[in-house]
């Protein structure tokens, strides 16, 4: 298997025979010079490679652990493909006339020869350290962060001092001599991951949704090879990142920087495997070559304070700032995932303006956001905006639930670890798989359902769950991961493995996640068919849900692990409370009904109006109304009920003979009083209810229904919530000259209206919210709501503007408390709290939102 991957002798002779071949295209320079005494180098790639260096610039750098030998052999087999297409894709072509790509396919050649001839798992550098051991891990001596450890036999020994090593200081030397690089991928293995870079603060940075882009932008790409799709993720709270690596130091010195973890083995099958993977990171890296002039000076600037000025059931309005510039427009992207691509596929709009409204969109759904202005001369585009969440406000009939996996009752169980079962539940992680020390490992999610009413009817659900870690699942295209509802009686103990794996299923959920596309970072989460919304349903009645998450249940021979892990939100590897496995449910409630009689009629033609039901044509063949009038106030509060539905029954007596054209209308009018023909004639018409009848239908003497469309039933609404009466006019219309044509009503004309108990208005906000510091940690206080009918408060960050919306931030609280905690937040970073208060459906009041500046003292 060796002899399939490229020796570093033969890559540098490969190297060098392309600089001779494309001399203009590409240059080898040697920037350094291992503890061995090999060449450290890089490849300039760029059309009219002389002045490569004055060009925006990709940094790629490879197998700067040892045992990760993709990097090497995926940088050349680029410079290959680029070589072959250079003058045929013109994507590659415009990059290479605009942009510069270095390339050091091997940042650490002793390690990655000893690797290949001694000891496979080898992952450091083979420098003679002072107490005899060898080897430096090259990723944990950069300056940033650098922790400095005593064992020196540890694979991530970190050197005596920053840089101590030829080959770190060999491309710091490179990076701080070329501020022209924008983007730096460093290519390892293995986990089929990004990892974007951080400031070990935790929290969003401005770049970080362009970070997230460009990954997810190449897993658009993968997706198209070999469907895989890779995990995003920054990686665990502050205090267990990674230390001193080069992705930080790159990104100190302002570039965009990410660690692409490939495959999921360090050297796998070249055939199978490696050669998969090569093939999909190319169209992957050819796109992140293309993306570096769009950080550079060239650039538009990015949008300032992109935010969300309104939101409706089925809308959501944006705005943001910018100079007027008649050369930029805004490409504005949306997607229902997290950390989805912002590319042709999630670009919903284009924007001459600094304002969008997005249409058309599902209510109750959560929708995210962002923006780039793009310049019409050059075409090229700004950073990324940092991303905006919402939520589509709630349609009439709906409420929803947000509700999060209890604490006590969610854990995993294992096979063979039956003793420490229990203690497996109510921190740290969800394992989910199978590997050789614990066996089968199913995890079991229990949500509490008591806070539904009894007879809520699901409308739709989704299950999601936080990926924290896949480097566990080794097999690649191996099993998939299911979610099951459990029967409530089919299980007595929790902790059991045997009982919790044979326990019987009320069915799957959703669609099974295959492993290549499990994910780390990145929310997953199953939707619920509107069969699984009922299997849900049923267990309202027992007040809880319990679900089963499981794996594969056996290896192949020669494999000792097929596991996935998910945050549990609780515990020391925890992301936090807000990575807690959740049920969003939208529901509803059985409809209400009221039979409104006619408060008052008449028939109004020319010569009269008289007590009558009678519409058409009079003998000379002037048109004959029929006037409605209900009485509103009988219907009950309109502050706790929304109408859901109405529509007006009617029935004629008669069927005049005779061939014609005659339809009858339904119109909504206003009008003072009805005293003359010419006050019907000089009417206000509103709206039309419902579609018109013909004569023709009239024949079946069948009860004929107008049902109030959408704008109808909103000004039905007004009337209601004003006190006033419905007022119709049954009007007939021919195309003929009709005469002496009258239909004759029945009296039991009603108005049907169907309504839900619902309260309307949102909460008051919280009046003023306070900042202290407390316990090493900021803490808010919030005056409580003056409304009633409050259910809790939700708090949330965001580091970009003030939170317009419950979505829009990091969630640091929900519940009935008037204080919280940041837990994650920097003392030394600004940002902006926002405090909602919010009711059972739930309404959310609007914001009350504090500015937290590091430079102020807090008490």
């Amino acid at each position: 298997m060796k002899n399939q991957y490229i020796s570093y002798s033969e890559s540098l002779s490969f190297l060098n025979d392309m600089q001779k071949k494309y001399p203009k295209l590409i240059e080898v320079v040697k920037i350094g010079t291992t503890f061995e005494g090999r060449d450290i180098v890089l490849v300039k790639i760029s059309k009219d490679v002389e002045n490569a260096d004055s060009k925006p610039a990709l940094l790629y750098t490879g197998s700067i652990h040892a045992r990760e030998w993709i990097g090497h052999e995926l940088a050349l087999k680029f410079i290959e493909h680029i070589v072959e297409f250079k003058d045929v894709d013109p994507i590659l072509e415009k990059s290479l006339n605009e942009s510069t790509l270095y390339m050091v396919p091997c940042l650490n050649p002793d390690g990655y020869e000893y690797s290949r001839k001694h000891f496979s798992f080898w992952r450091k550098n083979r420098r003679k350290n002072h107490d005899g051991t060898y080897g430096v891990d090259l990723n944990r001596n950069f300056s940033i962060g650098f922790k400095k450890i005593s064992n020196t036999k540890s694979n991530v020994y970190g050197g005596e001092h920053p840089f101590s090593e030829a080959e770190t200081r060999a491309i710091k030397e490179f990076v701080d001599s070329h501020p022209n690089i924008t983007i730096a991928l460093d290519y390892h293995s293995q986990g089929n991951v990004f990892f974007p870079a951080h400031k070990f603060k935790h929290e969003a940075e401005v770049d970080g949704t362009d970070m997230n882009a460009l990954a997810a932008n190449m897993n658009d790409e993968f997706a198209k090879i070999t469907g895989r799709k890779y995990g995003i993720h920054r990686g665990k709270p502050p205090a267990a990142l990674i230390s001193g690596s080069g992705r930080e130091y790159y990104y100190s010195r302002g570039i965009l920087a990410m660690v692409v973890e490939v495959g999921t083995k360090n050297i796998p099958d070249y055939m199978k495997s490696m050669s998969s993977s090569i093939h999909e990171n190319i169209p992957a890296l050819k796109y992140a070559f293309s993306e570096v002039v769009n950080y550079s000076s060239l650039a538009p600037r990015r949008v300032d304070n992109f935010t969300i000025k309104n939101i409706t059931s089925d809308s959501i309005e944006l705005e943001w700032e910018y100079e007027k510039r008649d050369d930029i427009y805004f490409e504005i992207y949306r997607s229902k995932k997290d950390k989805d691509a912002c590319n042709e596929r999630t670009r919903v709009g284009i924007s001459g303006s600094n304002s969008y409204l997005d249409t058309d969109l599902k209510s109750s759904t959560n929708y995210i956001y962002t923006i780039r202005a793009v310049s019409k001369s050059s075409g090229y585009k700004s950073p990324f905006a940092p991303i905006v969440k919402a939520r589509t406000l709630l349609a009439q009939d709906e409420f929803f639930k947000l509700i999060f996996a209890s604490k006590d009752t969610t854990g995993y169980i294992g096979e063979h670890t039956q003793e420490q079962n229990r203690s497996h539940f109510g921190h740290n992680s969800l394992f989910v798989g199978v590997n050789k020390s614990k066996g089968v490992c199913d995890s079991v999610i229990s949500f509490d359902l008591s806070s539904l009413p009894k007879d809520a009817i699901i409308k739709s659900a989704r299950f999601y769950i936080y990926p924290m870690n896949r480097v566990g699942a080794k097999i690649e295209k191996y099993g998939e991961w299911t979610l099951s509802l459990l029967e409530h009686n089919s299980f007595s103990d929790i902790a059991d493995f045997n009982q919790i794996d044979s326990a019987k299923s009320k069915g799957h959920i959703g669609l099974a996640i295959k492993s290549q596309h499990l994910t780390q970072g990145i929310w997953n989460y199953w939707e619920f068919s509107a069969l699984e919304c009922k299997l849900l349903e049923e267990e309202i009645a027992n007040s809880s849900a319990t679900f089963r998450l499981d794996g594969p249940k056996v290896l192949p021979d020669g494999e000792d692990s097929q596991m996935m892990q998910f945050d549990i939100g609780y515990g020391k590897f925890g992301g936090g409370i807000h990575y807690r496995p959740m049920l969003d449910i939208n529901y509803t409630i059985p409809k209400l009904k009221i039979n409104l009689p006619l408060n008052s009629y008449s028939t109004i033609s020319k010569d009269k109006i008289s007590k009558e039901l009678k519409s058409g044509f009079d003998k000379n063949g002037d048109k004959i109304y029929t006037y409605l009038e209900f009485d509103l106030s009988k219907l009950p509060d309109y502050e706790n009920h929304i109408i859901t539905d109405c529509s007006l029954r009617i029935k004629n007596k008669n069927i005049p003979k005779g061939k014609s054209d005659i339809h009858y209308y339904v119109e909504l009018i206003e009008v003072d009083e009805v005293g003359s023909y010419e006050d019907i004639i000089n009417r206000e018409k509103i709206e039309y209810i419902g579609y018109e009848v013909a004569e023709n239908s009239l024949k079946s003497q069948e009860n004929q229904y107008f049902n109030f469309d959408t704008l109808s039933k909103e000004m039905l609404d007004k009337l209601y919530q004003d006190g006033k009466k419905l007022k119709l006019l049954i009007k007939p219309t021919s195309s003929l000259g009709a005469k002496n044509r009258v239909i004759k009503w029945y009296d039991g004309i009603e108005l049907v209206i169907k309504y839900i108990p619902k309260h309307r208005d949102a909460p008051k906000a919280v009046e003023s919210i306070k900042i202290s510091k407390e316990n090493k940690m900021i803490k808010l206080n919030w005056t409580p709501s003056k409304s009633e009918n409050i259910k809790g408060y939700y708090v949330v960050r965001n580091s970009f503007h003030p939170p317009k919306h419950f979505m829009d931030g990091v969630k640091l609280y929900g519940g009935k408390d008037t204080w919280t905690y940041d837990n994650f937040g920097s003392f030394d970073k600004e940002k902006y709290y926002a405090v909602f208060a919010y009711d059972e459906t739930p309404n959310f009041s609007e914001a009350t939102t504090i500015y937290y500046d590091p430079l102020e003292k807090y008490i």
